[in-house]
Formats: structure tokens, C-alpha cells, sequence
């Protein structure tokens, strides 16, 4: 996946947000690979902490935000990313709303079934790895409502 979108050039230099952070395995990645900057939003306690801790280990502190709260929230009121990685528990079922919350920026999804996304927006590519579908698409500004 993170070639993919290294190949698409959004990598580097990118302000990203894990919108699902659990232990901030994809923020962190695109971190590694030269994203300018990653906020992390998870609710679960016990998975903050270990976010926190990774972030920590891996000197990342200074490149990253954490938010402790709900990932469509967070959403609404940022602005100015340019990736946006989702990969909600697989029983999510608000996809609709969460991404019409998204504009201008290259999202990643990560879910166990296909999703139907948007008008205006643009799949680059969508694979199936075992039970995990992942797609990576462009949230264009004709998606705004």
C-alpha cells in the first residue's frame, strides 16, 4: 500500500491523518516515509497508550498530534491534509458520512468488503489481501457537497 502511494507522490512531505489510529501502525509509516506530519485520533484507552508509547519509542513526537476522541470528528473540524488513512474496526458501517467529510486528499481505506465511494471521487487502486480489501482514491474537491 505505501508504495502505491509513494508511487503516487503524496507521501513525502504530506500531513496525514490516521483517523482510526489504534497503535498508529499506518500514521507512523507514512511518518517513516517522509510525511511532514501525522494527527493520530483514537478513542480506546488502552490503545492511546501504546500509541503514545510507539510515538515515543520512535521519535515521532515532535512530527505528530495526538487526539484522544472519535475519528468523523476530528474530521470535521481539521483541514489541510493531503492522505487520510481509515482503517475502522471492520464492523463500521458509516462510510457514507465519514467520507463525505473528506476533500482534496488521498485516502486509504482499509475495510473486509469493497466500498461504493462517493461521486467525484477517483479509485487508484483496490486489492483484496485475504480478508482485507484496500483501496486507495483521491477525495476531489468535485465531492464537496
Amino acid at each position: 500500500m505505501f508504495n502505491s502511494l509513494y508511487s503516487l507522490g503524496v507521501v513525502e512531505g504530506a500531513r496525514a491523518i490516521d483517523v482510526f489510529a489504534g497503535s498508529g501502525a499506518l500514521g507512523i509509516e507514512a511518518l517513516s516515509r517522509g510525511a511532514e506530519h501525522c494527527t493520530f485520533v483514537e478513542n480506546d484507552r488502552r490503545a492511546l497508550d501504546a500509541l503514545r508509547g510507539n510515538l515515543e519509542t520512535l521519535d515521532f513526537l515532535d512530527e505528530s498530534n495526538v487526539i484522544a476522541g472519535d475519528g468523523p470528528t476530528a474530521l470535521r473540524v481539521g483541514d489541510g491534509y493531503d492522505l487520510v488513512l481509515l482503517d475502522p474496526p471492520y464492523a463500521f458501517d458509516e462510510w457514507d458520512s465519514l467520507l463525505e467529510l473528506i476533500h482534496d486528499a488521498v485516502v486509504v481505506i482499509e475495510s473486509d468488503r469493497e466500498i461504493d465511494l462517493p461521486e467525484g471521487w477517483e479509485t487508484h487502486r483496490a486489492r483484496r489481501y485475504g480478508s482485507t480489501v484496500v483501496t486507495l482514491a483521491t477525495a476531489g474537491s468535485a465531492s464537496r457537497p
